[in-house]
């Protein structure tokens, strides 16, 4: 038995709009991301710096990490420890070791670095954890709520109302015609 085309077609086209109507109702799940950055020099001599680096993650637990941030005044990094380091220029990123790569919500590792600075030291201003900002809060929910349908409230038809009755009509008073 053969089957019109425009049958097929129709078919079709039902099947593209059944596809493009999921497509546009299907919502993307996000983790939940934030955390807080705690930069301390801890000692400071002439043209050389310590520091330590404490990361939060107050997010969804995260398995592998790396925070960057770019230095203000050209400083570099000569040597650090529990991570490694990788910097251009004055943008750098610290990669987790083997042992410290797995943060659940609410806990926190750190590492520190010896440097060297020329004129200033200011500490940096803006971290970010796996392409995260560290703001202190978080952004991103585990997954999203869908809002719900506005509903409607029931219509209340206006029942009729009554007709006024007409008045009697004053009937003629006594006279005759």
């Amino acid at each position: 038995m053969k089957i019109p085309r425009a049958r097929l077609w129709l078919a079709a086209g039902v099947a593209a709009l059944v596809g493009a109507v999921g497509a546009l109702t299907t919502t993307a799940a996000h983790a939940a991301a934030g955390c807080r950055v705690d930069y301390t020099v801890t000692s400071q001599w002439p043209g050389g710096f310590g520091a330590n680096v404490n990361v939060t993650n107050l997010g969804d637990p995260i398995n592998g990490w790396r925070l960057t941030w770019s230095f203000p005044a050209g400083q570099t990094i000569t040597q650090l420890w529990n991570g490694s380091v990788t910097q251009s220029g004055a943008q750098v990123t610290v990669t987790n070791a083997s042992y410290n790569g797995t943060l659940a919500t609410g806990t926190s590792t750190a590492f520190g670095f010896n440097g060297t600075y020329n004129g200033s030291n200011p500490a940096p201003t803006a971290f970010a954890l796996n392409g995260t900002a560290c703001t202190g809060g978080v952004t991103g929910s585990p997954s999203p709520s869908p809002s719900p349908s506005p509903s409607q409230s029931p219509t209340r038809f206006p029942s009729p109302s009554p007709s006024p009755s007409p008045s009697p009509s004053p009937s003629p008073s006594g006279q005759s015609l």
